[in-house]
């Protein structure tokens, strides 16, 4: 499985920034990163090359922060590819969390990483629907 490192945020300035610089100043590279945020907080949810070493570093730090499991998936980065993937999911009636996307120096691929409550019934639903996975090494290799 794919690991994301989440992290809990007060909405304020220089929260992020300060997570940010504990993970540059210890040479941690950030694959895919997403924020969603309220008024009072944020979830920073973050692939990276070594979620272990990322997780303690921010536990040292007193930062509220965990692992969970995603999926990753390689598609075209062509118009549709993402509602292929979604309706593939919708049809098997696996409900996605959330989810986000990034690209590559690889112009002909996109990703997405997906939070679903069953990652291993996600992945072999999608795999038997024609879709390409991202294994752990593959994703934190970008």
């Amino acid at each position: 499985m794919i690991e994301q490192v989440s992290v809990f945020l007060e909405n304020k300035q220089g929260a992020l920034k300060s997570i940010l610089d504990v993970l540059a100043d210890a040479g941690v590279d950030i694959r895919a990163i997403s924020i969603a945020d309220t008024t009072d907080f944020g979830i920073l949810r973050m692939i990276v090359p070594d979620p272990d070493k990322a997780l303690a570093l921010l536990k040292d730090k007193g930062v509220t922060a965990s692992k969970t499991a995603v999926t990753g998936c390689k598609l075209p980065d062509t118009p549709g590819a993402l509602r292929d993937i979604l309706t593939v999911l919708h049809m098997a009636d696996i409900s996605v969390e959330y989810i986000y996307a990034f690209v590559t120096r690889r112009a002909e691929d996109a990703y997405v990483i997906l939070r679903v409550e069953d990652n291993a019934r996600t992945q072999s639903v999608l795999q038997k629907a024609g879709h390409t996975l991202m294994t752990p090494k593959e994703v934190y290799s970008l």
